[in-house]
């Protein structure tokens, strides 16, 4: 069994431990604040772990809460199945999720969660966690990927399976590939037999790896100027930048390779210091990446949107707030969803956060910003 992520790792007032039989899995979580105060359950994205959490737990800790940040299904140092490519997706869909955050809180010994907070994957969790049981999860936080709600089902007979749209659609993925020169959307490759042993086993290394990965979807890269796209299309989605929409035939390892960062920049980052970095690479490297990867593709199967059509045309009824950095081209990767969110999605949205100096990883790249918008939202649940 894996020992819980060293101390050393973690900013004072951090610490880690591991939680028996949550919903099969042996679930590695840090944790800040006493037990017995209100929870805040903060969920990661990919390819991230808890461990991006690290530098607001305290903060939201200190304003009186019980702070919990577990590593996900198939992430980090959490124990389970192993996943490989050919495995049953089902505990991947939207409400399997969903359950591994039921059987958390109710280990931790809670019956309810003040707030759930999800950043990237983590964010579509949250709000579905929010969606679904309401009188558990009484408020969301939503960072960097925008909640319009699951889709209201279409009227009259249709021409194909349900859930098969958006980027479930095989047209898109038909369309990118015909552009000149061809396309691929990241989701696709995501969802390919190979994508795992490409990042894992990159040439330039795993670190190096990440740190371009990282960087490219920052705002330390300059050109990312996001705004908003307008339609669904692939000549639409073509304009965001490779991490998003990729050279076709190249593997996402050779696609950031081309943006590394050079020695200087590396040296003045403070958001992710080489040590920080290394943590990451750590853990993906004993883990691959395959246990994050399945989630992509429920959606681009079309088994993610089936699933969530339980709940068609219902938007999340309890406070919600979200949480963005500026220069996020997360925000508009789904045309239409920003937009969505401020009213079908969330019906009662008290804050839509757009952080200056902040990219993709908005938690990490403007901490201490992050943690006084959501301490403020918080505050206005009285």
């Amino acid at each position: 069994m894996l020992e819980p992520l060293a101390a050393s790792h973690l900013p004072a007032g951090v610490r880690a431990r591991h939680i028996n039989h949550v919903n099969g899995l042996r679930m590695h979580v840090l944790e800040a604040g006493e037990a017995g105060r209100p929870l805040l359950l903060l969920l990661h994205g990919f390819p991230e772990l808890a461990y991006s959490w690290r530098n607001v737990m305290v903060p939201l800790a200190e304003a009186g809460y019980h702070v919990v940040a577990p590593d996900q299904r198939g992430y980090g140092r959490t124990e389970g199945p192993t996943p490989v490519y050919d495995e049953d997706l089902t505990p991947y869909r939207p409400l399997g999720y969903v359950r591994d955050a039921l059987a958390l809180v109710a280990a931790l010994g809670h019956t309810e969660v003040a707030c759930v907070i999800g950043h990237d994957f983590g964010a579509p969790v949250a709000g579905n966690a929010a969606l679904t049981r309401p009188d558990v999860f009484r408020a969301v936080v939503m960072m960097s990927a925008p909640y319009g709600g699951p889709r209201a089902w279409p009227l009259g007979e249709q021409g194909k399976p349900e859930g098969l749209a958006g980027l479930a659609s095989p047209e898109l993925h038909e369309a990118l590939a015909k552009l000149d020169p061809p396309r691929r959307h990241y989701q696709w490759f995501y969802s390919t037999r190979e994508a795992d042993a490409d990042m894992r086993h990159a040439p330039q290394g795993l670190h190096a790896f990440l740190r371009a990965y990282y960087h490219h979807k920052s705002a330390d890269w300059p050109a990312n100027k996001p705004y908003p796209l307008g339609a669904f299309t692939a000549e639409a989605l073509a304009v965001m930048p490779t991490y998003y929409i990729m050279p076709a035939g190249i593997g996402m390892a050779e696609t950031v390779a081309a943006e590394m960062p050079d020695a200087a920049t590396i040296a003045a980052n403070r958001w992710l210091p080489e040590a920080a970095l290394a943590v990451y690479a750590e853990e993906y490297g004993r883990t691959g990446f395959q246990g994050g990867l399945q989630s992509y593709r429920c959606t681009t199967s079309g088994q993610a949107a089936a699933e969530m059509r339980l709940f068609a045309g219902r938007g999340i009824e309890v406070p919600a707030c979200f949480i963005a950095g500026a220069s996020d081209w997360g925000i508009h990767q789904k045309p239409g969803e920003f937009e969505l969110m401020q009213g079908q999605g969330c019906r009662d949205l008290r804050g839509c956060h757009l952080v200056p100096g902040a990219g993709h990883w908005v938690q990490q790249e403007q901490a201490a910003e992050t943690a006084r918008l959501v301490k403020d939202f918080l505050r206005g649940l009285g």
